[in-house]
């Protein structure tokens, strides 16, 4: 079910929120890294391969593409070992949606890119898995988000409205996307 999340005053105050909170937690989140200030950084694990990465993918307002490359690598199709480029506002995304909740961004990723085969072998019915999936186009992740509850994960980023925010409650996760603002649960 697809539902639109109109501006409202709540919306707004929760965008205000989730900015003051990135700035607050500017400081913290350069010295996990050891990366200056100006520096936006995430932390990755990927749950099917391992993986764990911690990098500073944006400096001074400019994208790091060695990071950038890092940070497709562990988002990469596992199934086949496939890589695809990954929108860096997502990437934004997550960073803010942690400041937001008030944790370091410290995600586990469930799915990231999923190549157009992948994604027809598990876009079947009832599985929850769209046929025109944006995991397709690099525009969508799924996670959870260390220290926050996924329904709370939720709640901030229907409030920040940046994108598609799907909530898996069984299977404990968070659909995030950066296509047009719209939810659902699965």
């Amino acid at each position: 079910m697809s539902i639109a999340r109109p501006f409202t005053r709540r919306n707004i105050l929760s965008l205000a929120v989730a900015g003051a909170s990135a700035v607050a937690l500017a400081g913290r989140a350069g010295k996990v890294l050891g990366a200056t200030a100006g520096q936006r950084w995430i932390e990755l694990a990927n749950t099917h391969t391992g993986e764990t990465l911690s990098v500073a993918y944006r400096s001074a307002g400019t994208l790091m593409p060695a990071a950038l490359a890092r940070l497709q690598h562990l988002l990469r199709d596992h199934r086949i070992d496939e890589e695809h480029a990954i929108d860096p506002a997502l990437y934004d995304q997550l960073a803010d949606l942690a400041a937001a909740a008030g944790v370091e961004p410290r995600f586990e990723v469930i799915s990231g890119y999923r190549s157009a085969r992948t994604n027809a072998q598990l876009a079947r019915p009832g599985s929850g898995v769209a046929t025109h999936s944006l995991h397709i186009e690099g525009r969508a992740i799924d996670v959870r988000l260390i220290g926050c509850r996924c329904d709370r994960l939720r709640d901030l980023a229907l409030g920040a409205a940046r994108g598609g925010v799907g909530y898996y409650q069984r299977s404990v996760f968070v659909h995030l996307d950066t296509g047009r603002p719209r939810a659902w649960t699965g």
